[in-house]
């Protein structure tokens, strides 16, 4: 009886996986298509820098960040020394740093330290926005799926953009580059039309960051440190004023 009731609780479990990871996929497809039409231009980009259609897919399958990737391949192009490119890098995306710490509290207790990690690796703003909206815990099997589908087309954008050169007329690349905006304009609108804690910091976020680009000495920041000052004070502005209330049971 006792070996009946665990091979229930596996196939139970096992199902439950699957499940994650269809949604994931079928939450992930539409961002890999964003993100190929943007990775496209950016192969332009490192075409001009010198990589090859192979260096482009490897480090952008790895890297996974559009300002963060330009700035890189920008720096290659010119010969910058490797400090200066890893000193760029650690600024444009360590936003990532917050949204990990964000998505930590999506975590169901006692998940393996190791899925924490590759979870945190597996996030981009689009991922993150996804993985955070998800209803109740996040499992790893659907940010697996989600970052998996994402970031082969991610890669496979840049290494066609390499191929491609600039065969492509400029406005068209740049028709295309809007894609993504949109794509996460509609992640951030539905939490926002149910929740007006959540739409007031968005507003405050357009308003803010519009403001910063123009601001004196503000605006001669890097739009990476920008925005991380931005999400720190306004997250912290948000939680004081509307706490998230906890239940006796310790669930938010």
């Amino acid at each position: 009886m006792e070996g009946i009731r665990k091979k229930d609780a596996e196939k139970l479990a096992a199902t439950g996986v699957r499940s994650e990871v269809a949604s994931g996929l079928r939450d992930g497809i539409p961002i890999a298509m964003g993100y190929f039409a943007v990775a496209f231009s950016l192969g332009i980009i490192a075409k001009n820098a010198g990589l090859t259609a192979i260096l482009g897919f490897v480090s952008s399958f790895f890297t996974r960040a559009s300002a963060g990737e330009y700035g890189v391949y920008t720096l290659v192009a010119i010969n910058a020394a490797y400090v200066e490119i890893v000193a760029m890098s650690l600024v444009a995306n360590l936003r990532y740093m917050l949204m990990s710490a964000a998505l930590s509290q999506k975590i169901a207790p006692g998940t393996p330290w190791y899925h924490r990690v590759l979870m945190a690796c597996c996030i981009t703003d689009e991922v993150f926005g996804i993985s955070v909206n998800h209803k109740g815990y996040t499992p790893p099997a659907y940010t697996y799926s989600a970052a998996l589908v994402s970031t082969f087309c991610w890669a496979s954008g840049c290494a066609a953009g390499i191929i491609a050169g600039g065969l492509l007329p400029s406005a068209v690349v740049s028709a295309l580059s809007v894609a993504l905006y949109g794509m996460f304009i509609a992640i951030i609108m539905p939490p926002s039309r149910t929740d007006r804690n959540v739409l007031y910091a968005v507003v405050a976020s357009f308003v803010l960051s519009g403001l910063c680009a123009i601001a004196p000495l503000v605006s001669e920041w890097s739009p990476g440190t920008r925005t991380i000052v931005l999400t720190v004070l306004i997250s912290l502005v948000a939680a004081w004023l509307k706490p998230i209330k906890e239940k006796e049971d310790g669930e938010a």
